[in-house]
């Protein structure tokens, strides 16, 4: 069983940046990816980046050179955005899985832990 907090969430201008965090309690298994997505009012949740227990990376096509997702310490994962965009205003989530990346980014549904989610909001 493992916990998960995001934080970071803010409103921002378009072009502004942020970070946003992963907090993770609980055991970590040896393989894993941790991933963020995001889901927009009346919108499907989206994957838009994933790092594994590698340091393996994936990103969504719409977010590359944008987004970038780091391990900052043993216990917390961050997503980098800068160059907001109006379109990326979301709610963010972080989740967890027991397999590595394996190249690509994977649905919702493939994921076992997911925190609460932390709101982000780009004005133009």
């Amino acid at each position: 069983q493992v916990d998960l907090v995001e934080s970071g969430g803010k409103s921002v201008q378009s072009g502004g940046s942020l970070t946003l965090s992963c907090e993770v309690s609980g055991r970590m298994y040896h393989e894993y990816s941790v991933a963020w997505f995001r889901q927009a009012p009346e919108k499907e949740r989206e994957p838009v980046a994933a790092i594994d227990s590698a340091g393996e990376r994936a990103y969504a096509e719409s977010v590359k050179g944008r987004f970038t997702v780091s391990r900052q310490n043993p216990n917390t994962w961050d997503l980098e955005i800068t160059s907001l965009k109006p379109d990326d205003t979301a709610m963010y989530l972080c989740a967890v899985r027991w397999w590595p990346i394996r190249g690509t980014l994977t649905e919702a549904s493939d994921y076992v832990y997911w925190g609460q989610g932390t709101q982000v909001t780009v004005s133009s």
